[in-house]
Order: structure tokens, then sequence, then C-alpha cells
């Protein structure tokens, strides 16, 4: 009888399984380099007091935050196309998860700006700062530091979802294990492996968040 796991084939497979993995990773962290760069601005546009420029804003976070990742994963795959805009399937993934997250991300700035005490601000305005230097010398870097270990949950969960992707042809590590699955009819060993590096890979950016966390609070990163 063969065993439930055949630790021999798991190491065959594992340098498929890992060459996958490394499109997983790329399109996490870029994913994510998109979604705190994009949220930040989301979260500065959505605090101006021109309505015409707030609203509309407003809207696009709320829409983006109420629909589902992969249709919005669909749409810029075979919609945007259409209109002339053509990008790699990977490309396109990455938009979308750093598009979908960057939403998020913008409401978890906000809420960091509008924990920053209104004395400081008071303060700014007393100095006579314009608005740029009070924004980037005053207001974000009491506001982002305590807002990071919400980031890195984002960062988790954008790694989780990367499977998604291969709904939209990216061979990403679940659908390498699947494809081994297939061609093997062993499916135990990639689904048991990919649950490990998942683990292992979430376990790890959970600790390198935390140790940003504390490196912040060690420089002042703290009100």
């Amino acid at each position: 009888m063969k065993p439930i796991f055949d630790w021999s084939f798991a190491w065959e497979i594992l340098p498929a399984l890992g060459s996958a993995l490394v499109i997983t990773i790329q399109a996490t962290l870029l994913g994510m380099l998109v979604a705190v760069t994009l949220g930040l601005v989301l979260a500065m546009l959505r605090r101006v007091r021109l309505r015409w420029i707030s609203a509309p804003v407003a809207v696009l976070i709320e829409f983006v935050r109420s629909t589902p990742l992969l249709v919005q994963m669909y749409f810029l795959f075979y919609v945007l196309p259409q209109t002339g805009v053509q990008m790699s399937p990977l490309a396109t993934g990455i938009l979308a998860l750093g598009v979908h997250y960057a939403a998020y991300c913008a409401e978890v700035y906000r809420a960091g700006i509008e924990a920053v005490p209104r004395g400081q601000l008071e303060a700014a305005t007393a100095l006579n700062l314009s608005p740029w230097r009070t924004a980037v010398g005053v207001v974000l870097p009491q506001a982002i530091p305590p807002v990071v270990p919400a980031l890195g949950n984002y960062l988790v969960a954008m790694f989780k979802d990367t499977p998604l992707l291969s709904a939209i042809t990216v061979v990403e590590v679940l659908q390498q294990s699947k494809i081994i699955g297939s061609a093997t009819f062993r499916y135990t060993e990639p689904l048991t492996l990919v649950g490990v590096l998942f683990l292992v890979l979430s376990l790890a950016a959970a600790w390198g968040v935390r140790r940003l966390e504390a490196w912040l609070k060690q420089f002042g990163g703290t009100r």
C-alpha cells in the first residue's frame, strides 16, 4: 500500500513549487507596494476640502471595497485590453491586488491621520507651515507608525489571496500544485507543501511587521 505522504515525491516536486512560489511572492510584494502608495494618495485626496475631489475618491474607495477581488481581476483582464491597455497576466494581477487593497489601506491611513492630535495641526498653522510641509513633516510621521500593524495584516491577507491569480492564467504556487496533482494523480504532497509554504511565509511576514513596529517605536514612531 502506498504511503499517504511520500517524502521522496515531495522532494521531487519542491523545485517546481519553489519556482511558482517566486511568482506568488513577487505578486504580493509588488501588489503591496502599489497598495500602500496608492492608499496613501487616496487617503490624502479624500481629506481634501474640495468636494469635487474628495467625493469621487470616497465613492471609488467604497466601490472597490464593496466588490469582490475576483470580479475586479476579471474586469482588468478581459475588459481593460478592449480600451487599448495591454498588460501581462501577472501585471494585471498585481494591479488588481494593489488597487483592491489600496482601498482598505486608504481607510487605515485615514484613521491614523484623524487620530493625530488637533493641537499638532494648530501648532503647524502657528508656525506658518505650508499644507505640504504640515502633511509630510507633522501629520504623516505621527499617523503612519501606529497603523503599521493593520497594514501588515493586509500584507498577509494579500499573500493568501494570490491563488486568485490562477483565474487569469497566472501559474502561482497553488495552481502549480494543482497542475502537478493532475499530472501525477497525487494531490496530498503538493497541497500539503503549499499549505506549509503559505504558513511559513505568513508567519515570517507577521514577524517582519512586528520588528518594523518595534523599530519605529525605538526611533520615536509613536505619539
